[in-house]
């Protein structure tokens, strides 16, 4: 068995338990690295490279001798397949912001990443790019649905908002807030905030996007939404009784 392959699909969930009822842990994205730790009947036990997150994934075909040389530097990417007729049409598919693809081939104004799969040039960014205003990233997903251990388009939670900026950069940030929360030192609670000041409470956490708005993947509101940083916290402290336990610079 190989040591590290990448995932070969668009996005796919990661369970808690190998059962195809059991809860979300978090997701894997196209293109992304892990280890497979141990078989159990249909599912594989994997832990992710990036940020050493561990669960269990349906059994498949995965990537091997694969070297991603590009990434996706957008929202999502629309996946075309190309005709015989040399024409392309979209699969009604795409790839999530940060899925890590190799380029194979090019053709016009487009790039194949796997067996007759093309998105387009633009759309990539190399592998090392990065993007040091996190509220470029961020703001990607405002409006995005909530989904409880999502990391994509398709549902983000409050935790994977903070992670996907760190991600992106190629650097390591622990998943849960309950690593994230122990990741970095504090400063000094306060009553004014600033642009990247990372708010958390217990399970939850948001960014502040300046000195007067937080950006945050809210489960009662059921997306991402930019609030006023005061009236979020006076909220959170009513609806769900929790204070701040930390804060630090992103």
């Amino acid at each position: 068995m190989q040591n590290n392959y990448h995932y070969n699909l668009e996005i796919s969930d990661i369970l808690e338990k190998p059962k195809n009822n059991s809860s979300v842990s978090t997701q894997i994205l196209f293109g992304e690295k892990f280890k497979i730790l141990k078989q159990h009947k249909k599912f594989f036990k994997i832990k992710l490279i990036n940020d050493n997150y561990s669960g269990y994934l349906k059994k498949q075909k995965f990537l091997v001798n694969y070297k991603p040389t590009h990434k996706i530097g957008k929202l999502k990417s629309p996946i075309f397949k190309l005709s015989k007729s040399r024409r392309f049409t979209h699969t009604k598919k795409y790839l999530p912001f940060a899925s890590k693809i190799e380029v194979l081939k090019r053709f016009k104004s487009f790039v194949m990443f796997n067996k007759n799969l093309w998105i387009k040039s633009k759309d990539l960014k190399p592998l090392n790019h990065e993007i040091k205003d996190f509220s470029k990233i961020v703001n990607l997903f405002k409006n995005i649905k909530y989904k409880w251990g999502g990391r994509s388009f398709k549902g983000i939670d409050c935790s994977a908002l903070i992670q996907i900026f760190y991600t992106y950069n190629n650097k390591f940030f622990p998943r849960d807030t309950i690593d994230q929360v122990k990741f970095k030192k504090g400063i000094k609670l306060k009553k004014k905030f600033k642009k990247g000041d990372v708010i958390f409470w217990k399970g939850h956490v948001g960014v502040c996007l300046n000195s007067k708005q937080i950006i945050h993947a809210y489960g009662p509101r059921k997306k991402v939404v930019v609030m006023p940083i005061d009236y979020t916290i006076k909220l959170i402290a009513k609806t769900a009784k929790l204070e701040i336990k930390k804060v630090f610079s992103i």
